[in-house]
């Protein structure tokens, strides 16, 4: 069953249909398997049950208050900020790359809009400085895997829907492998920028200057923790956190003269258009996980590794396998979807922290944003930065190296990702 199930989804998705629809045709053949009678019965409950969870009324909501950001031009003042702090160096656009996409990831938890966002401004002054267009455009794709890890996350309040796993311990868990990933993105810019002999741009910068940069990129940089804080003290759970921290985002955007009706009505729109592509896949993944674990998938994917269940690490590298060849060829959140309730048994019975198994799975989704042949953040870098598709496909290797040599240190050392919620949760 589930063999044939993969198979009619590959042949829709070649087929160019949309996602939500192959997934449903997926599901419809699964049935049919199962119990055709249960099609009329089952298929309309679990598709409306998929998405009828309250936390994930927080997607939209920061979706929202990364929108109002671009709109409101605090973006540029994040940027600003990151060029004074980092511009200087050797290589300094590069690092502003990554540290750019640090302060973003604070506020929209979305490495397409991140890559989108920065890549359009950030990817002509690395040119200018030096830097080859697939590199500036390879580093502007990798520093985007930053924003789902590093608190607020999409992906990470899926995965807290589906296994029952607090959100604000997956956020705080997020925060050491997101900082992690951004060093290693630097280092590797650093690398590339002293072997290409890119020469200094700058000098320091003075104490004015940092004042008054700090002081206008101030209140971005204060939307993180309010997200942060206020759930995880318990003030406010993440759908309020996310109203919160739009509501915000648009009071600064007001107070600054930078918001517009209509830049708070384009976007709305850009929101409501993601959002509901995001909620059709949601839904239509759901009702696919709930016929798989009907069958007993679950189960008998736990017989299959049971072998190694006593050693978390290769059970971990195992799943990250699995995840990383799935996200290959599927869309992140369908993955996610998919694959949590299928993994889920098998890390409670070897013992792993289920805050653990969420930045490991989130990580590897993330990764699947810049891999060949589908991922998403590829084709953006390449749109914004005008090369071609093929040509950045060849060249982002490196930066998909990088991303699992951060992955491998978090499954090795599981106190990276732990120390913080275990402190502070």
């Amino acid at each position: 069953m589930t063999l044939t199930m993969l198979a009619v989804f590959l042949v829709h998705v070649l087929l160019g249909l949309p996602l939500f629809i192959s997934l449903l045709a997926t599901a419809v053949v699964g049935f049919m398997f199962v119990d055709p009678a249960m099609i009329p019965r089952m298929m309309p409950q679990q598709f409306f049950g998929g998405i009828n969870v309250f936390s994930l009324m927080a997607i939209p909501l920061f979706i929202l208050a990364g929108n109002l950001m671009n709109v409101t031009r605090l973006t540029d003042r994040l940027m600003a900020f990151a060029k004074l702090l980092v511009g200087h160096l050797r290589g300094g656009m590069g690092h502003v790359n990554v540290v750019s996409s640090i302060f973003f990831a604070g506020v929209n938890g979305s490495a397409v809009a991140d890559t989108s966002a920065l890549g359009s401004l950030l990817v002509p002054p690395m040119r200018k400085e030096g830097y080859s267009t697939a590199f500036a455009a390879g580093l502007t794709a990798g520093s985007s895997l930053i924003g789902p890890i590093i608190p607020p996350s999409i992906f990470m309040i899926l995965y807290a829907s589906l296994t029952n796993t607090s959100v604000g311990d997956l956020f705080l868990a997020g925060v050491f492998p997101g900082l992690l990933l951004g060093l290693a993105f630097m280092t590797m810019n650093a690398w590339y920028a002293w072997h290409k002999g890119l020469e200094k741009r700058g000098g320091l910068p003075s104490r004015r200057e940092l004042v008054v940069t700090a002081l206008g990129a101030l209140p971005a940089l204060v939307a993180p923790f309010i997200i942060v804080s206020g759930i995880v003290m318990g003030f406010v759970t993440p759908t309020e956190s996310g109203a919160l921290t739009a509501l915000y985002v648009a009071l600064c955007g007001l107070a600054q003269g930078n918001l517009r009706l209509n830049d708070f009505w384009k976007a709305m729109v850009d929101t409501t258009r993601l959002t509901s592509a995001i909620f059709l896949i949601m839904a239509a993944s759901a009702t696919i996980s709930w016929l798989l674990s009907y069958a007993q998938v679950p189960n008998e994917f736990v017989a299959l590794l049971a072998p190694y269940i006593e050693q978390p690490v290769v059970i971990l590298l195992l799943l990250s396998l699995i995840t990383f060849v799935t996200g290959m060829f599927m869309e992140e959140v369908s993955a996610l979807m998919l694959l949590t309730p299928i993994f889920s048994p098998v890390a409670m019975m070897a013992g792993i922290d289920p805050v653990h198994l969420g930045i490991i799975i989130t990580l590897n989704i993330t990764i699947a944003l810049i891999t060949p042949p589908m991922g998403a953040c590829v084709f953006v870098a390449a749109a914004v930065s005008r090369i071609e598709i093929t040509s950045l496909f060849r060249t982002i290797w490196p930066f998909v190296v990088t991303a699992i040599l951060v992955l491998i240190l978090l499954i090795l050392f599981p106190s990276l990702t732990l120390w913080l919620p275990t402190q502070l949760g």
